[in-house]
């Protein structure tokens, strides 16, 4: 028979932070205690780096007790003590060698080969990980705190801004928008809901600098006829996901942000970031990105 695995966390709280609902605990390495692998690619690295430093010498402090076992075990030295055997175990394990110590007996030799068994699968393993660690692809994209909506080409539409830091090129670059609401079904029935926001423009082949992004609010927008407090009443709050391939990595990245209700600001546009200098050219300030005026 079967036995389904238990969930080792039944209860699992929900808290409204700044109007975003998020899972308490959640995405943090803390909470992966019992999920070894990702515990240590979450932790942090100075953590990682203790994790490898206890292992590598509680193994050593193992097998030296095992060379303790039989007094005659190395050659090299004149009396065999702990120190003598975890240093050997440490030259051992590491594949130092230095020649001044070795093995003398049928049994020393069999502890030398299970340790060095032990030695590549843990050397493996810590490869692997720590590669992981460095391999994985870190996004640097901004998004402004706010969102506005106004009216745009006679629409009222949502707007908001992100940038990519690095000014790099991001190679076709997505953006989906999702409107995250409670319902209450027709059998009164409580449900969380997603429902996908269309965009003027939802990809671009290169996201080099800045991306002003558009959801028009029409009858068949999601957000039609809701105010801002029906929106808070429900928790609602906008999620943005952003993926794409960092050209200097060639890897994928990926980017999420959230809008809470009370960062949605009614009748307002983001100032403009783009201005043409004396030179002809035109520049990019970042320092306006996340400021908004009233519209006339």
């Amino acid at each position: 028979m079967r036995i389904k695995r238990k969930f080792h966390r039944s209860l699992i709280k929900l808290e409204q932070r700044d109007g975003v609902l998020q899972v308490v605990g959640g995405n943090s390495w803390l909470s992966y205690f019992r999920d070894p692998y990702h515990l240590l690619l979450t932790i942090p690295w100075i953590g990682f780096l203790a994790i490898v430093v206890i292992i590598d010498i509680f193994l050593n402090a193992i097998f030296a007790l095992l060379y303790l076992i039989d007094g005659n075990a190395i050659a090299g030295v004149k009396e065999v003590g702990f120190l003598e055997a975890f240093f050997f175990s440490v030259q051992t394990l590491a594949s130092i060698g230095y020649g001044v110590m070795n093995p003398q007996t049928l049994y020393a030799n069999l502890i030398v080969t299970l340790e060095s068994i032990a030695s590549l699968m843990l050397f493996a393993v810590i490869t692997g990980i720590a590669f992981t660690r460095f391999a994985k692809s870190s996004s640097r994209v901004m998004f402004s705190r706010v969102a506005t909506i106004h009216d745009y080409n006679g629409i009222p539409t949502l707007m908001f801004r992100t940038a990519n830091e690095r000014r790099n090129n991001i190679l076709e670059a997505k953006l989906r928008v999702y409107l995250m609401i409670d319902e209450i079904t027709s059998e009164g029935q409580m449900m969380r809901r997603l429902h996908e926001l269309k965009l003027v423009r939802d990809h671009s082949p290169v996201f080099l600098l800045s991306w002003t992004v558009m959801h028009p609010i029409d009858q068949i927008s999601p957000l039609y006829g809701l105010t801002l407090e029906t929106m808070e009443r429900l928790h609602a709050q906008i999620l943005v996901s952003l993926t794409g391939v960092d050209e200097t990595i060639e890897g994928t990245i990926h980017a999420r942000h959230f809008y809470a209700a009370q960062t949605l600001l009614f009748n307002r546009r983001f100032v403009d970031v783009i201005s043409i200098g004396k030179d002809g050219h035109r520049y990019l300030d970042y320092t306006h990105f996340h400021e908004t005026t009233a519209v006339l």
